[in-house]
């Protein structure tokens, strides 16, 4: 993993304030990490993950990383999609911390601020969760 990963979850609110609680807890004991903690996103359901990481958004991030567009315009550009599309998609990764805007005159610049993002997706323990039947 890179120092610049987004580390995307699933899993319950209860287990990440478990896990927020005890950084606080090792944080005012003066037994914090050495190094800063990687930055995080956590979703309750895979549905949610899929809203915001759709295909489309995965391939549009990756163009943003690899091309530095200078404007939703040219990212549009890039991916062969509609402005329009792809400012909404844009707006709700920003919402989620995963794209950030830089204003440069009129333009917005969308910046990508990971190297990677890691999703990971339990398929054991996940017995605290409601699984609808199929």
């Amino acid at each position: 993993m890179t120092p610049n990963t987004l580390i995307v979850t699933v899993e319950s609110i209860g287990t990440v304030q478990q896990r927020t609680t005890e950084a606080f807890r090792q944080a005012l004991a003066g037994d914090g990490p050495e190094e800063d903690a990687p930055h995080r996103l956590s979703f309750e359901t895979t549905d949610q993950l899929a809203q915001v990481f759709t295909p489309r958004a995965i391939d549009l991030l990756q163009a943003i990383a690899q091309a530095e567009p200078a404007s939703i315009r040219e990212a549009a550009r890039l991916v062969g999609r509609d402005v329009k599309q792809v400012s909404e998609n844009l707006e709700r990764l920003e919402a989620y911390d995963v794209v950030e805007f830089v204003a440069e005159g009129r333009a917005k610049r969308p910046v990508v601020p990971y190297d990677e993002i890691d999703i990971r997706l339990p398929l054991r323990g996940t017995a605290e969760r409601d699984v609808a039947p199929a």
